[in-house]
């Protein structure tokens, strides 16, 4: 049987987490962190490949190339042949890409630079 957990002014004087969360499109949902506070675990979680392409869709990759750069969370061994990310790590890091999206802080690709083609070259605009 599946055990809910789920706090009552009658337990300990705590509110309802659901009471007080805006909902999309209202003021006060886009000051809302990614991933809510949570009761605090016993153990730091880590997560595996699978679980970290589930939470941050790139390209594995452009993972790879971020941590080079110091730019995404570093991943560690476990054993030889077990490679994890902390989870706690990986949670901080959406959360500052999600502000800094917000803030303007992040530059917007504009594409790329057709005119360097190799084929097709992007003829220059001429006058009629």
């Amino acid at each position: 049987m599946l055990a809910r957990i789920s706090h009552t002014a009658a337990d300990d004087g705590a509110v309802p987490l659901k009471a007080h969360m805006p909902h999309p499109g209202t003021d006060g949902y886009e000051d809302l962190p990614q991933f809510p506070a949570k009761f605090p675990l016993p153990f730091r979680r880590t997560i595996r490949r699978q679980e970290l392409h589930q939470i941050v869709p790139l390209a594995e990759t452009t993972i790879y190339e971020m941590e080079q750069r110091g730019e995404f969370p570093r991943r560690f061994n476990l054993t030889a042949r077990c490679v994890v990310w902390d989870l706690e790590e990986v949670e901080a890091w959406i959360e500052a890409r999600k502000q800094a999206s917000r803030s303007g802080g992040v530059a917007r690709s504009t594409g790329p630079d057709v005119r360097q083609r190799k084929r097709r070259p992007v003829r220059e605009a001429t006058t009629r």
